[in-house]
């Protein structure tokens, strides 16, 4: 018996080194927690071709909404981690909602593996054209002689939609009444024909909008001027400095998926995001690439994970 347990761990311990070496050996599947339209779905297209070409193998986004994130997430998760299937997770899903809502479901920092960050981008603050404001201040103003008339749109429960407005709020003063949607299709519709009246989030599913006139810009979160949007004020210049509601996105990959091809689809993931034609599409869409490896991106889950659970726990945010 001892002899052929002996005989036998060769072979367990080849597995994982056999499963890498055949990695890919079918098409790789990228599931996106939300619908097609929104900031993750663009991060994950704008990899999907290129990374396809360097694997060799067709790279499937699969949009899978529902549950506030949860439905695409756990099928991801639970996903054999073998690296043919691998999810892109927005900020406000992977480190605001567990700040919100906890790990019941699962918990970003132990049901999977970074693989690498892939874009950044700040959030535009939106209002729909009847608002007689084009700063943030005059925003600000407006709404204070209308406590609780005015609603604001949301991704969710714990989406940086969410938390970042309710942050506002508590910096401003101002009183904004919270409409979650399930995605930013439904979202961009309800904007745009007034039932919300404010709205932040990344600028590639929005930047249209403000161009052809349908929704105003009133701010951008970064440091500096958006070079999308370059007569959009940002928030320092608007008088509200510190403001940490940047977004970024990254790609994952389920626990336990063996080392090596972790290391395959970080190689390909960073080449993919040295492209200047990856780089010129996304910055055209108004989000930027901003590689970052494994290590930077687990550290950064814990980091903003706690912070945002002091900021629920300072507004009294509460699960819905």
């Amino acid at each position: 018996m001892r002899r052929r347990a002996l005989l036998a761990a060769p072979a367990l311990l080849a597995a994982p080194r056999a499963q890498a070496q055949a990695f890919p050996d079918r098409p790789v599947t990228i599931v996106v927690a939300s619908p097609a339209g929104g900031g993750t779905d663009f991060s994950a297209r704008l990899i999907a071709d290129p990374l396809a070409q360097r694997l060799g193998v067709p790279v499937v986004v699969e949009n899978r909404p529902g549950g506030n994130g949860t439905v695409g997430l756990l099928a991801s998760a639970r996903a054999r981690p073998d690296g043919h299937t691998l999810t892109v997770g927005y900020s406000g899903t992977m480190t605001g909602r567990p700040a919100v809502e906890g790990t019941g479901d699962f918990d970003p920092q132990k049901d999977f593996v970074p693989i690498a960050q892939l874009t950044d981008t700040p959030q535009v603050m939106l209002v729909h054209p009847s608002i007689p404001a084009r700063t943030l201040p005059e925003f600000v103003a407006h709404a204070k002689q209308r406590p609780g008339q005015l609603n604001y749109a949301s991704a969710g429960n714990g989406s940086l939609h969410h938390l970042g407005t309710e942050l506002l709020k508590r910096r401003t003063g101002i009183d904004l009444v919270h409409i979650p949607y399930r995605g930013t299709g439904e979202t961009m519709s309800d904007l745009v024909a007034g039932r919300v009246q404010f709205y932040m989030n990344s600028p590639p599913p929005v930047i249209a909008f403000i161009r052809d006139g349908r929704l105003r810009a009133i701010a951008t979160t970064g440091q500096a001027r958006h070079p999308a949007l370059p007569d959009v004020p940002s928030l320092p210049e608007s008088g509200l400095a510190d403001f940490p509601v940047d977004v970024w996105y990254a790609l994952y990959a389920p626990a336990r998926t063996p080392p090596p091809i972790q290391d395959r689809l970080a190689r390909e993931v960073r080449a993919v995001l040295a492209d200047p034609a990856v780089q010129s599409r996304a910055q055209e869409a108004g989000t930027f690439v901003r590689h970052a490896d494994a290590a930077t991106v687990a550290a950064r889950l814990v980091r903003e994970t706690a912070a945002w659970t002091e900021v629920v726990k300072a507004v009294g945010i509460r699960p819905d």
